[in-house]
């Protein structure tokens, strides 16, 4: 009984180790690219892979990052990055009615890998997922980016010194790349960007407010606002 029950488990884990691969190979630019940065940014080796180790999440690191450059406090950043990532709730919520009956505590662990990435594979995985296939997915896409991080982050030292003071545009452009795509498809996007900018100059010029709590204050009421309109517009949509 006990063998066959380790061989499930071994079996599940090589499962999700495989379905992870493609995610790793996915993980490795864009974490290189987040190495680099945080070099440019002026993060030890240390720090950089500690933030990849503790957070493990591409976009909020990346805004941290962006964050770290304005001269942002660090309660600013960590709240700014709660807000980001409150989505990870539902998707754990989500996955939580697809996941096999097991102990919370296993549960907790493999809570902590959840990433749109995983979250994506895991909830088109056909049937239940177990303890042992999560971990096993999450295993070889958290190596993938926590590794790739610090090799970024030594190519970065060995860069020149002038290359390395440019890379901090290439964050701009990365944040451009990431939204512009996003413009095309939804309306709602066009707003949200144009107010957040309206409200950030609004706290941040007419009202001398820190930029940390002027990025934290404009996202929020302009997330707010655009969900309140487009859901009143469904409503219509619905009622006609």
């Amino acid at each position: 009984m006990d063998t066959a029950l380790t061989a499930r488990t071994l079996s599940s884990f090589r499962q999700g180790m495989q379905a992870g691969m493609s995610i790793a190979i996915g993980y490795m630019p864009i974490a290189l690219t987040f190495g680099l940065l945080a070099k440019t940014t002026g993060l030890t080796l240390w720090e950089t892979v500690m933030m990849s180790v503790i957070v493990f999440a591409g976009a909020s690191q990346y805004i941290a990052l962006n964050l770290l450059t304005l001269g942002t406090g660090g309660f600013e950043i960590v709240l700014t990055t709660f807000i980001l990532n409150i989505r990870h709730f539902l998707m754990a919520a989500a996955l939580n009615e697809k996941a096999e009956q097991e102990s919370l505590w296993k549960k907790a662990l493999y809570a902590f890998g959840i990433t749109d990435e995983t979250f994506s594979v895991a909830a088109m995985k056909p049937g239940k997922v177990n303890a042992s296939y999560m971990l096993g997915l999450i295993f070889v896409s958290y190596g993938s980016w926590v590794i790739s991080s610090g090799v970024g982050h030594v190519v970065g030292e060995r860069l020149p010194k002038s290359l390395q003071e440019s890379m901090s545009v290439a964050l701009y452009a990365m944040f451009i790349g990431l939204l512009v795509p996003t413009l095309k498809k939804q309306r709602k996007v066009i707003w949200l960007a144009c107010l957040a900018a309206a409200f950030h100059s609004i706290l941040l010029l007419g009202l001398h407010m820190s930029k940390g709590w002027a990025i934290v204050i404009s996202t929020l009421l302009a997330s707010v606002l655009v969900q309140s309109f487009a859901k009143e517009s469904e409503e219509s949509d619905d009622a006609l």
